[in-house]
Protein backbone atom coordinates (compact mmCIF):
# COMPACT_ATOMS: atom_id res chain seq x y z
CA UNK A 1 0.00 0.00 0.00
CA UNK A 2 1.26 3.31 -0.51
CA UNK A 3 1.35 6.05 2.13
CA UNK A 4 1.11 9.67 0.07
CA UNK A 5 3.43 12.43 1.33
CA UNK A 6 2.93 16.30 1.66
CA UNK A 7 4.94 19.03 2.95
CA UNK A 8 7.62 18.80 5.39
CA UNK A 9 7.35 14.90 5.27
CA UNK A 10 7.68 14.54 1.65
CA UNK A 11 11.08 16.49 1.89
CA UNK A 12 12.03 14.72 4.88
CA UNK A 13 11.57 11.28 3.35
CA UNK A 14 13.06 12.15 0.00
CA UNK A 15 10.15 10.97 -1.91
CA UNK A 16 6.01 11.52 -2.57
CA UNK A 17 4.90 7.87 -1.68
CA UNK A 18 6.17 5.62 0.91
CA UNK A 19 5.49 2.29 0.76
CA UNK A 20 3.94 0.98 3.79
CA UNK A 21 4.83 -2.49 5.70
CA UNK A 22 1.91 -5.25 5.49
CA UNK A 23 2.11 -5.25 9.08
CA UNK A 24 0.81 -1.84 9.71
CA UNK A 25 -3.04 -2.07 10.22
CA UNK A 26 -3.83 0.89 12.13
CA UNK A 27 -2.87 5.17 12.13
CA UNK A 28 -1.08 4.69 15.74
CA UNK A 29 1.48 2.14 14.31
CA UNK A 30 1.40 3.56 10.91
CA UNK A 31 2.95 6.90 13.25
CA UNK A 32 5.69 4.76 15.29
CA UNK A 33 6.48 3.55 12.04
CA UNK A 34 7.04 6.71 10.48
CA UNK A 35 9.05 8.13 13.31
CA UNK A 36 11.19 5.53 13.41
CA UNK A 37 11.77 5.36 10.19
CA UNK A 38 12.09 9.22 10.39
CA UNK A 39 12.93 10.33 13.81
CA UNK A 40 13.26 14.27 12.58
CA UNK A 41 9.54 14.26 12.34
CA UNK A 42 9.12 14.10 16.18
CA UNK A 43 9.99 17.68 16.21
CA UNK A 44 6.86 18.39 14.15
CA UNK A 45 3.93 19.63 16.24
CA UNK A 46 1.61 17.31 14.89
CA UNK A 47 1.00 14.91 12.06
CA UNK A 48 -2.15 13.96 10.77
CA UNK A 49 -3.08 11.12 9.11
CA UNK A 50 -6.43 10.97 6.51
CA UNK A 51 -7.59 7.64 5.75
CA UNK A 52 -10.09 8.38 2.45
CA UNK A 53 -9.67 11.90 2.67
CA UNK A 54 -10.76 12.19 6.17
CA UNK A 55 -8.76 12.82 9.42
CA UNK A 56 -8.33 9.86 11.19
CA UNK A 57 -8.01 8.74 15.09
CA UNK A 58 -5.29 7.02 16.33
CA UNK A 59 -7.30 4.14 16.63
CA UNK A 60 -8.87 4.20 13.19
CA UNK A 61 -8.10 0.69 11.48
CA UNK A 62 -7.17 0.91 7.42
CA UNK A 63 -6.59 -1.61 4.79
CA UNK A 64 -4.71 -1.72 1.83
CA UNK A 65 -7.68 -0.85 -0.76
CA UNK A 66 -7.75 2.99 1.41
CA UNK A 67 -5.97 5.90 0.54
CA UNK A 68 -3.64 6.80 3.57
CA UNK A 69 -1.89 10.53 3.31
CA UNK A 70 0.09 11.97 6.19
CA UNK A 71 -0.16 15.71 6.43
CA UNK A 72 2.22 17.56 8.51
CA UNK A 73 1.46 21.02 10.17
CA UNK A 74 0.35 23.69 8.24
CA UNK A 75 -0.55 27.46 8.73
CA UNK A 76 -2.18 29.97 6.43
CA UNK A 77 -2.26 33.60 6.34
Amino acid sequence: MGILLFGVVKETAGCAVLDCPAYIKDVATLKRWLYEQYPSLQQLSSLMIAVNRSYASDDQEFTDRDEIAVIPPVSGG
